[in-house]
């Protein structure tokens, strides 16, 4: 009991910077610039359907790069779990240094390797073949994307993975389970708690990203993320840029209460 002051830094910490800024949002996002009074038009600008348009332009890209990740991340995480300890370390590390860099260096890094001039079509030029337009696309940013959030989506099922109870997987085997209806009816199963968190923590980013599509789609590609940024920083639209924040973080509750469901629902379902 004497020690319970020692989580008052955490509360104050969470009070600054995390309840007082989505009160202000919430304020923002229902009341008139000028008179602060209720109003319910920042809202309903929001709900537009050319803002609605972008933000499923939006979903779908980072919902793309959510599965994407998903078929690269969870066999690297495999890969992981069957290597060597003396080994394993290392390639987790491989995994982590990436994210150790900034996040604008490494965009900036693909708009040099994507570049008409750059190493990717240095090497089709060599084999023959024409230059090709990989930047300002929807293929760019989905590459930016599953680059940037790639970790995201290998550490949660790498630990699942990790924390598994192997005598399962052999008491499969013994059975007379070949290695495929192993995986299928324990191996992923037993992996799903680590497969929606990985979603989340991928899908959360994506699809509220703004430097990513402005760097690689070239402002050719708005994204919601830039929407919401452009209100806040060049046009000066608190209120509507608040609303469209209210209404990403609706869309990530629903997902996040969408996928909690089914984690809890089917956590010991085997297919």
């Amino acid at each position: 009991m004497e020690r319970r002051w020692l989580v008052y830094p955490y509360h104050l910490w969470m009070l600054i910077f995390t309840v007082i800024p989505l009160a202000l949002i919430f304020f923002f996002a229902f009341t008139e610039p000028s008179t602060y009074a209720f109003t319910l038009e920042n809202i309903k600008r929001a709900a537009e359907p050319v803002y609605l348009q972008v933000l499923g332009h939006s979903v779908w890209l980072a919902a793309v790069s959510t599965f994407l990740c998903f078929l690269i991340g969870y066999p690297m995480a495999m890969i992981l779990v069957s290597s060597r300890v003396k080994y394993r370390n290392m390639m987790v590390m491989l995994v982590i240094i990436p994210m150790w860099m900034n996040f604008l260096l490494r965009t900036y890094a693909w708009m040099t390797l994507l570049e008409k001039n750059g190493l990717i079509n240095a090497i089709v030029k060599f084999f023959g073949g024409a230059t090709v337009q990989f930047l300002y696309t929807d293929g760019a940013v989905l590459l930016g994307m599953v680059y940037n959030f790639l970790p995201f989506m290998i550490l949660p099922i790498y630990s699942v993975l990790m924390k598994m109870d192997k005598s399962l997987v052999e008491a499969a085997e013994d059975l007379g389970a070949d290695a495929f209806t192993t995986f299928r009816r324990v191996t992923f199963p037993l992996s799903l708690p680590g497969v929606y968190a990985g979603m989340l923590m991928v899908f959360m980013p994506a699809v509220t990203t703004f430097v990513i599509s402005r760097l690689l789609g070239g402002g050719q590609y708005m994204l919601i993320g830039n929407v919401i940024e452009q209100q806040f920083l060049a046009i000066g639209n608190w209120g509507f840029g608040s609303a469209l924040s209210v209404l990403m973080m609706v869309l990530i509750m629903i997902s996040m209460a969408f996928l909690s469901r089914y984690n809890k629902a089917g956590g010991g379902m085997y297919l």
